[in-house]
């Protein structure tokens, strides 16, 4: 479809997916003076009212690249909400975002109308995270703008579905906004999303490998060292199942093989369940996508390796189909 303004002048259609704790003003502002599209969680800044000063300052700092860059203006920011019912910071988190006129609003784990409607009020859009059809159409009634289809093998709180199977079912009766989720870390995966029917390609995992973003080294270097066959899919952390690194559930002191099932009632984004190790801070999320990820540099240096790649396999099928 057509891209909105100013989605419709990115470097490359990549969006990159919030990263609970990880992102922050550094790796959104060097996201999107980079060429794409960057976000964060609401509820990384804390207290609440530090989300009040994370969007003056990605706001200011875009705003100044753009009379510096007139003829490479940065792409626009998102902010995702979480929807569940344990949000208790909702009301506040929307409220700052309405004073800062988000122009990008991801939600997840529940679709409100009236979340929606308050996005468009000021402007705004909406995309919501699905795992499958039913809850794409349910998210559509809802009054969201776009879906993110969350196919298996993404990082953090991953379905099981095909991206074949889930994009072909979604695209059959949804010809909106919709940004692909799933072991996206190639330039080349990039131009497969939208062979599937997907405005943009919905990356998270290669970003934590980045100077800019706000993971200890550890981290950082479990993605550069990490292959898919080191991704283990739980819903033991928060309630939800996730996929995350093998070495971190290993040096949390559990057995990746021999996890118990959690209470998927009892959601919890941050005290890892009912284990001592604390969910996002010991145990890691990373998706499957992570082979591609040889070193830890600046963002920058993502998005131009990203973008090489995509140019590459733009002409590579050209060249193929000629």
């Amino acid at each position: 479809m057509t891209l909105p303004a100013p989605f419709d002048k990115l470097r490359i259609p990549v969006i990159g997916s919030p990263l609970f704790i990880v992102s922050g003003p550094e790796l959104v502002i060097a996201q999107c003076k980079a060429g794409i599209v960057g976000s964060f969680p609401a509820l990384n800044a804390r207290p609440q009212s530090e989300l009040d000063e994370w969007l003056h300052r990605i706001t200011e700092e875009l705003a100044a690249h753009n009379r510096d860059n007139p003829d490479n203006p940065a792409a626009p920011f998102a902010v995702n909400q979480i929807v569940h019912r344990s949000n208790d910071r909702i009301e506040a988190d929307m409220a700052t975002c309405a004073k800062w006129q988000v122009p990008l609003v991801i939600t997840s784990l529940g679709a409100r109308e009236e979340i929606f409607n308050a996005v468009r009020g000021w402007g705004g859009i909406t995309m919501h995270d699905v795992i499958n059809n039913r809850f794409a159409h349910k998210a559509i009634e809802k009054g969201a703008d776009g879906l993110i289809p969350v196919a298996a093998g993404a990082g953090g709180h991953a379905g099981t579905l095909s991206p074949f199977a889930l994009m072909q079912e979604i695209r059959e009766w949804f010809d909106g906004l919709v940004a692909l989720s799933g072991s996206i870390a190639h330039g080349r995966s990039i131009l497969a999303a939208q062979a599937l029917g997907a405005d943009f390609a919905y990356i998270g995992s290669p970003w934590i490998a980045t100077e800019e973003a706000n993971a200890v080294e550890g981290y950082k270097q479990g993605i550069v060292e990490g292959s898919a066959d080191g991704i283990v899919y739980s819903n033991l952390f928060t309630g939800v199942h996730g996929n995350y690194l093998r070495s971190s559930i290993e040096n949390a002191g559990l057995d990746p093989e021999n996890l118990p099932e959690s209470d998927p009632s009892k959601m919890n984004f941050g005290s890892g369940g009912n284990t001592k190790a604390k969910a996002w801070k010991d145990i890691w999320g990373s998706g499957q996508g992570i082979g591609t990820v040889k070193s830890v540099g600046p963002v920058a240096d993502m998005v131009a390796r990203l973008e090489s790649e995509y140019i590459a396999a733009k002409e590579a099928l050209a060249k193929a189909t000629a």
